[in-house]
């Protein structure tokens, strides 16, 4: 359990490719931090398929650029950043996700939590194995990701309602940044952060790599292996590469 701070600190961003990168030794205890203030964020698990998305998307980039908290996702970015002199370790997002369920867990004063997105089983198996990971954490609602029109009104009421202090959607990249930055004053004082396909790992329905391949910066293999319909989406990882270099000489 991480000890209170008085304030979280003020994170400066570094640019990766024209887009804000906060680094800090610690998101965890950080985000403890804006959870005890009740000071809400929106954290983007920044990697280099949606550094590429947002070259083409204005609005995309726009939304990154405003959240609060941007870390450092994918092996492009790590890698990026090596070029800069910057000594950075990765932080996926569902690691850091996790680590922040365990702090609730352990200290029920942080509030409760909420998970949206995903198939109707998988969300819900996931909750389940989490609650038996981590006995105290307080689950406020679990929602899937399959609405109607008329559901999603009731479901945003909900939330309204209930006001939990850390929201998970996991609607895939890059509707779930949206759908944060357009509903985040349901709930204002709430961490949100968008966990991608990190439910189906929670669940069971599907595995993270090894970790000698995460440590090498091979988890995106993994993810083509289990996923090859995903080849077009990796394209993103070469021009990123390619982007880096020419950025670093000044010709991006």
């Amino acid at each position: 359990m991480l000890q209170q701070q008085a304030q979280p600190e003020k994170l400066q961003p570094f640019s990766v490719l024209g887009l804000p990168l906060h680094l800090t030794a610690d998101y965890l205890g950080w985000l403890v931090n804006r959870a005890q203030q009740r000071q809400g964020c929106h954290v983007v698990t920044l990697n280099a398929e949606m550094t590429m998305q947002a070259e083409q998307d204005p609005a995309l980039a726009n939304l990154i650029r405003q959240a609060e908290l941007s870390i450092p996702d994918g092996a492009g970015i790590v890698l990026y950043l090596r070029l800069y002199g910057k000594r950075v370790q990765r932080r996926p997002g569902i690691e850091l996700a996790e680590a922040l369920l365990q702090e609730f867990g352990q200290s029920p004063s942080l509030g409760t939590v909420f998970f949206y997105g995903g198939k109707p089983d998988v969300v819900e198996q996931a909750a389940e194995s989490l609650r038996q990971q981590i006995p105290g954490l307080a689950i406020a609602g679990i929602q899937h990701g399959y609405l109607t029109l008329d559901q999603q009104s009731a479901f945003e009421q909900t939330l309204k309602d209930l006001q939990p202090s850390l929201i998970l959607v996991g609607l895939g990249v890059p509707r779930q940044e949206f759908w944060i930055a357009d509903h985040r004053p349901l709930c204002p004082k709430a961490i949100w952060i968008g966990v991608g396909g990190s439910f189906d790992v929670w669940s069971g329905v599907k595995t993270r790599a090894p970790e000698w391949l995460r440590n090498n910066h091979l988890e995106w293999l993994y993810r083509l292996y289990q996923e090859p319909w995903r080849w077009r989406r990796m394209l993103a990882l070469p021009k990123f590469a390619g982007r880096s270099v020419l950025y670093r000489l000044g010709r991006g």
